[in-house]
């Protein structure tokens, strides 16, 4: 077994290994019959989660995807929550309460939460995103771009899920913003253009006054990038791979540019990899820039030389609390955040969802930035 194989092993038995020892075998006494049916169920879940992921995401079976998916979320909830309920039992144990009520009762208490947040959590994850609207200043903008309308979409995630419906009530409540620029910031789908082209079809009923542009995201490179480049443009988007455009209003003008993700260049196909440089040539340097990269982290290589990056990829950390690690590996999780002197980041928290249908304590958004030359 290599590193992988080893880690895989590891965090499996973490993920169910905890739940078990915090619902079925620290101190709470359960009749055989529980102990053995409780048990054998964690046993089993631990067993299929590996076989159904590798034939879900590796083998693109949407049917194992949808239970293994789903298996991985419900068994992180109940992960958490039984750390936490492992500090309430110590907690009682120090205030004098004995086992097995102690533990019975953390038990019942982390099932009921656990159980009450994966409910809630498709809930929100199913819903049409919120609109969450931010201004942002951008101090080189002319006067005819004051209050520009920026519609920013990242993480659709089209995927085992049928939601077509989904995607057209996402498609008019972007349309009913009455958006001037639109911007889709990658992982539009898990799969190619052809497994997915009947959820993607409603972006192509978007409409925008100045534009509608697209960049890819890492998961664009597991399913045909250039697949999902052309069809975007079939569907009547601005594909921006390391390129810009120039849209003008009251005889103003704003650079909007794309980068490719962070994870072209390693993937392996030939042209992509993201280049700032490439994306600004022919630029008016005196213009503002607005760019999309699909990753926070991009901000890294774009500091100082546009104004505003937006972003997606972190979900908002999607099911708390993950969050905490999404952001070892990015700066930011979400919402506006400052780098350098002349550069700001917005990161969505994304409309979808990858893997898990489920967000908890990370509501999906549609961004809505309103840019301006000055506070007001």
């Amino acid at each position: 077994m290599g590193r992988r194989g080893a880690v895989l092993v590891i965090v499996v038995l973490l993920l169910f290994g905890v739940p078990w020892w915090r619902l079925v075998a620290s101190g709470q006494d359960w009749p055989a019959a529980v102990f053995v049916t409780a048990t054998a169920v964690f046993a089993a879940g631990a067993l299929a989660l590996p076989w159904l992921m590798v034939l879900g995401h590796a083998r693109g079976e949407d049917r194992a995807a949808r239970v293994g998916d789903t298996l991985l979320g419900v068994v992180w909830v109940l992960f958490s929550w039984s750390v936490i309920g492992s500090l309430v039992e110590i907690a009682l144990g120090l205030a004098g309460l004995d086992d097995p009520a102690r533990s019975r009762g953390v038990a019942a208490a982390t099932l009921v939460v656990a159980a009450g947040l994966v409910a809630w959590g498709a809930v929100e994850a199913l819903r049409v995103p919120r609109v969450r609207r931010v201004e942002v200043v951008l101090p080189g903008l002319g006067p005819g771009l004051d209050g520009t309308r920026v519609v920013l979409l990242a993480d659709t995630h089209f995927g085992p899920i049928d939601r077509v419906r989904w995607s057209r009530r996402t498609a008019e409540a972007v349309d009913a913003l009455e958006p001037d620029l639109v911007c889709h910031a990658g992982d539009i789908a898990d799969g190619t253009a052809e497994q997915r082209r009947d959820q993607a079809a409603p972006l192509g009923t978007i409409r925008a006054r100045l534009a509608k542009v697209y960049v890819t995201g890492n998961h664009e490179y597991f399913g045909q990038a250039q697949g999902w480049l052309d069809h975007m443009a079939g569907l009547g988007w601005q594909s921006l791979h390391n390129r810009h455009v120039v849209v003008e209003s009251g005889g103003d003008r704003l650079v909007v540019a794309g980068i490719d993700d962070a994870t072209a260049r390693g993937s392996g196909l030939a042209g992509h990899g993201a280049d700032l440089d490439t994306a600004l040539a022919g630029a008016d340097p005196d213009l503002p820039v607005l760019l999309l990269a699909h990753q926070p982290r991009q901000v890294a290589q774009t500091r100082d030389r546009v104004d505003l990056q937006v972003s997606g990829h972190t979900h908002g950390g999607q099911i708390w609390p993950f969050h905490y690690l999404v952001r070892v590996d990015q700066p930011t999780v979400h919402g506006l955040s400052r780098h350098g002197e002349r550069t700001q980041l917005y990161t969505t928290r994304g409309a979808g969802f990858w893997g898990p249908p489920l967000r908890i304590f990370a509501p999906s958004e549609i961004s809505l930035l309103i840019l301006r030359r000055t506070l007001r």
